[in-house]
């Protein structure tokens, strides 16, 4: 996504945990691109991350007009089993610094009456994640969101765009140790670099929500018509581990 930007000559402020894998992504779209990049490491598993974030940027004196929420981390096992305070950390990854970031820069937006945001939600919000209970739910929590602040905002020049991938070729996986899901193991993932040009073609056309993938569309458009049990009891075999005495 940050490449996308910088391609068009945007301006960037990147934000992730690993200082030193910023500076060298900064370096390298410098060069590249001749934009201006700000890297601030931060971990957003901490409550008062984004606000630092938002300060930093202030007192740089930056106008951010597109923000792109897209941190996301899930975790795979049945609720009964899972680890409560990883799932606190991820509650507030997913939904606390979304919230915070929207808050802070949203309303600047408005009252300048222009800038873009884009939300990246996933279309495990539109259907129950039966061994990824929580990710689904924050992602669930996003979509809503996302559609709410919108309709208050209709009447401004501001865009608020939600993004849904679905199964992507990223580290989510390893992070939420569930490479061995049949739904990781056996099905297709989408090329991550198509996923972002999804989003990013959207946000700049002011869309409302676009859902990456034809797959992914007919995957959601048939939930709308399926009983949920039936979606979750399908979801469910999908995300079990791979048998491998087969």
């Amino acid at each position: 996504m940050a490449k996308l930007f910088a391609q068009d000559h945007y301006n960037l402020v990147i934000v992730a945990r690993n200082q030193q894998e910023l500076d060298s992504k900064a370096n390298e779209f410098r060069q590249q691109y001749g934009v201006e990049v700000v890297p601030i490491a931060k971990d957003m598993f901490k409550r008062e991350a984004p606000f630092e974030v938002y300060d930093e940027v202030k007192a740089k004196g930056i106008q951010i007009d597109a923000l792109v929420n897209d941190a996301g981390q899930g975790q795979y096992g049945e609720f009964t089993e899972t680890d409560i305070n990883r799932e606190l950390d991820i509650i507030q990854l997913n939904i606390g610094a979304y919230v915070t970031f929207t808050k802070c820069f949203l309303k600047e937006m408005v009252a300048r009456n222009e800038g873009k945001i884009l939300m990246v939600s996933s279309i495990g919000g539109e259907l129950p994640g039966p061994l990824q209970s929580v990710y689904h739910g924050t992602k669930a929590f996003v979509t809503s969101f996302t559609e709410a602040i919108r309709a208050e905002n209709k009447d401004t020049n501001v865009t608020i765009t939600a993004l849904l991938p679905g199964v992507t070729d990223t580290d989510f996986f390893n992070k939420a140790d569930m490479t061995q899901s049949k739904l990781v193991a056996e099905g297709s993932k989408a090329d991550p670099a198509q996923v972002a040009k999804d989003g990013y073609e959207a946000l700049l056309a002011g869309k409302d929500k676009i859902v990456s993938g034809w797959k992914n569309k007919a995957m959601v458009a048939a939930s709308n018509v399926i009983p949920d049990e039936l979606v979750a009891d399908n979801m469910l075999k999908q995300g079990e581990p791979v048998d491998k005495n087969k």
